[in-house]
C-alpha cells in the first residue's frame, strides 16, 4: 500500500511539473538592436528623383518604397537607401499622404494634388476648402471645417456631406470615413458619402471628440472623447457587414488633454495605442487587455506601424531635449483558453537635442523594417535586428 501511494505521489509530482512547464515556461526573448545606417542632410541634398522608377497608381506599392517626411522647413519622400524622390522647402501649408501630397495657401482657390515625384495628378479648381489625403482617396474639408467632399481623378466632387459642428478628427479605411466633431459626435460615411453609423459617447463635462481611428478592415474604431473626464472607447462592428458598432471596452483617462490626441491601430490591427496624460495607453484586441506605459515629457512623434510588436516614439522635454523611446509589446500565447503574457516594457531610450523632430518606419523586405528618425535638418536610418 505504501509503495502504491509513493507511485501515485511521484506521478502527481511529474504531472504538476509538466503542467508548470507548459503553463509558466517562457522562451528567452530576442534582444532588439538598432544598427545605424545612412545619414542625410536635408539642407545639402538635391531634390533628386530616383532613376528607372515610374509612377504607379495609388493601388500599387509606392508607399512600400518611400516614406513621407516633414522636418523643420522641408518635406519630401525618402526610400530605404536614403535617396529622395522629393526634398523641398515648404513655402505654404502642406498635407503629405502615403502616395500623394498637396501644398496650398491659407485661402486656396485651386489645389494641385501631386504624386511622390512632384508631378500633378489631380487639379481641383475652386476648391473652397483644404485637402485631406487618406486611404488613397482625396477629400476637401470645407473652409468652415463642417463639410467634407470626396474628389475624383478629374478633380470633381463625387459627394459632399454636411456636419452639425466643425470636425476635430478624421480617419479612413476599407472604403469608410470616420469623423469626430466638436459637439462630441462620431459618424461613419460609406464610399458614397452616406452616413452608416452615428454615435455620441457623452459622459463628460465637455463632449468633444479629440481623436479617432479606424482599423484597416473597418471592423473596429477607437475614440478618445470628452474633457473632465476624458475617455478611451473601442467599438466593434456587429457581424461582417452593416454599419452597427458596439462598445467593447471603455477606460477613464482623468481630466485629459484639451487638444487633439494621437490614436492609431498598430501591429496589423492587433493593438490600438492612444496618447494619455503621463504616457501612452495600449489596448490589446486579442487578449482584451488595456495597459498604461508611463513616459516623461510629451509625445511629439510616433511610429504608427508598431510592426513586430515594437513601437517607437519621440518624447520632448524643455530646452530642446528629446528622447527616442522603444516599447516592446509581449506576444501572448493561449493556454487552457486563457491568455498569458509578461509585462510590456520600454526596452530602449536614446537622448538627443533638436528643435524639430521626425520619426517614421518603412518595410525593407519581408518582415524586416527600418526606422528613420530626424532632428534639425538631418535624417538618420536604423535597421532593426533581433539577436
Amino acid at each position: 500500500m505504501a509503495k502504491q501511494k509513493k507511485k501515485i505521489y511521484v506521478l502527481i509530482v511529474i504531472l504538476l511539473f509538466v503542467f508548470y512547464f507548459f503553463a509558466a515556461a517562457r522562451p528567452i526573448p530576442n534582444e532588439t538592436v538598432l544598427t545605424s545606417g545612412w545619414i542625410r542632410s536635408l539642407a545639402g541634398a538635391p531634390a533628386e528623383s530616383l532613376p528607372n522608377l515610374e509612377y504607379q497608381a495609388p493601388s500599387g506599392n509606392v508607399s512600400e518604397r518611400f516614406l513621407p517626411f516633414t522636418l523643420g522647413s522641408r518635406f519630401g519622400y525618402v526610400d530605404p537607401s536614403g535617396q529622395f524622390s522629393i526634398n523641398r522647402i515648404q513655402n505654404n501649408y502642406i498635407y503629405l499622404g502615403e502616395n500623394m501630397w498637396a501644398e496650398y495657401p491659407a485661402e486656396p482657390s485651386n489645389i494641385a494634388i501631386n504624386d511622390i515625384f512632384g508631378e500633378t495628378i489631380i487639379n481641383i479648381e475652386d476648391a473652397k476648402g483644404y485637402p485631406v489625403l487618406l486611404d488613397n482617396r482625396v477629400f476637401i474639408f470645407g473652409s468652415e471645417q463642417n463639410s467634407l467632399s470626396e474628389i475624383n481623378a478629374d478633380g470633381k466632387s463625387l459627394w459632399t456631406y454636411e456636419f452639425g459642428a466643425p470636425l476635430t478628427c478624421i480617419d479612413a479605411a476599407a472604403g469608410l470615413v470616420l469623423t469626430g466633431s466638436l459637439d462630441g459626435v462620431i459618424e461613419i460615411l460609406n464610399s458614397e458619402g452616406r452616413r452608416v453609423f452615428y454615435f455620441e459617447p457623452g459622459g463628460s463635462r465637455y463632449n468633444v471628440i479629440l481623436g479617432c481611428a479606424i482599423s484597416s478592415n473597418g471592423s473596429r474604431i477607437g475614440i478618445v472623447s470628452g474633457i473632465a473626464p476624458q475617455r478611451f472607447l473601442l467599438l466593434e462592428r456587429l457581424g461582417n457587414t452593416g454599419g452597427e458598432y458596439r462598445v467593447v471596452y471603455h477606460e477613464f483617462l482623468g481630466d485629459g488633454f484639451r487638444r487633439p490626441v494621437r490614436i492609431s491601430f498598430i501591429d496589423d490591427d492587433r493593438r490600438i495605442v492612444f496618447e494619455r496624460a503621463g504616457g501612452i495607453g495600449c489596448y490589446n484586441i486579442r487578449s482584451r487587455r488595456g495597459i498604461f506605459i508611463p513616459l516623461d515629457g510629451y509625445i511629439t512623434a510616433m511610429d504608427e506601424s508598431g510592426a513586430d510588436g515594437l513601437l517607437f516614439l519621440i518624447t520632448s522635454h524643455p530646452n530642446q531635449n528629446n528622447e527616442l523611446v522603444g516599447i516592446r509589446f509581449t506576444q501572448e500565447r493561449r493556454f487552457l483558453s486563457r491568455f498569458v503574457n509578461t509585462q510590456d516594457s520600454i526596452f530602449m531610450k536614446a537622448s538627443f537635442k533638436s528643435d524639430d523632430v521626425f520619426l517614421g518606419r518603412i518595410q525593407t523586405g519581408g518582415s524586416a523594417s527600418m526606422l528613420i528618425a530626424g532632428g534639425g535638418t538631418t535624417l538618420i536610418s536604423f535597421d532593426l535586428e533581433d539577436r
